[in-house]
């Protein structure tokens, strides 16, 4: 009988990347793409070449299931990015690395982006002293990410910082593990998101 793998699993193989979806798990060799690097299905081998429209999508689907972004999501941000001066898909990047939800990932308050969207919507975190219980508020420079001033909020955060082994905070972001506490030092750079995409794929399917 096969073995379960869970959807988070079966999105790692079948996209080919770690999505880190499962947290501390995906950085040790329980991963279930180091142990199966391939797709899963019984027809894996017959694959033929991938049509454009498929890269595209393909690329598309990888980050909304890394950061959790639904569709409509995905399209207001995409539409925001275009507004912008700089480049569409660095601005793209740089707002899904500036959500709060991931924010609270990369600096250790929680092991995984889901486990930071329950924290943040049970209103453990606050932005620059106020509660904020919207994982996908975005940040912006100089903003201050703590856990509540409450003995539950503190204790849960120190936790997780402490038993989370394998991150390492980016360098846009600061943490201060001894209040707990993280400031947001500067708007990520392309080399300093999460996951490497190829934008351009995603502006071209978008732009049709």
């Amino acid at each position: 009988m096969a073995r379960y793998l869970g959807p988070s699993c079966k999105l790692c193989r079948r996209e080919g990347v770690k999505l880190f979806l499962k947290g501390e798990r995906c950085h040790t060799p329980k991963c279930a793409l180091s142990k199966r690097s391939y797709p899963p299905g019984m027809h894996r081998w017959r694959r033929g070449k991938r049509s454009e429209y498929s890269l595209q999508l393909r690329e598309k689907q990888k980050v909304k299931r890394f950061y959790g972004i639904l569709e409509a999501q995905f399209r207001r941000c995409f539409a925001e990015a275009e507004r912008r001066k700089g480049p569409t898909g660095e601005e793209l990047m740089a707002m899904f690395e500036l959500r709060l939800d991931n924010v609270v990932t990369r600096l250790g308050f929680a092991p995984s982006r889901k486990a930071a969207r329950q924290l943040i919507r049970h209103g453990h975190i606050a932005v620059n002293g106020k509660k904020v219980d919207i994982p996908s508020f975005v940040c912006s420079p100089e903003d201050v990410i703590t856990p509540r001033d409450k003995e539950k909020s503190v204790n849960l955060v120190k936790r997780n910082i402490e038993s989370i082994r394998f991150n390492q905070v980016p360098s846009w972001l600061e943490l201060d593990e001894s209040q707990p506490s993280g400031k947001v030092l500067s708007v990520p750079a392309k080399d300093e998101c999460s996951i490497e995409v190829d934008t351009n794929l995603i502006i071209e399917l978008l732009s049709k």
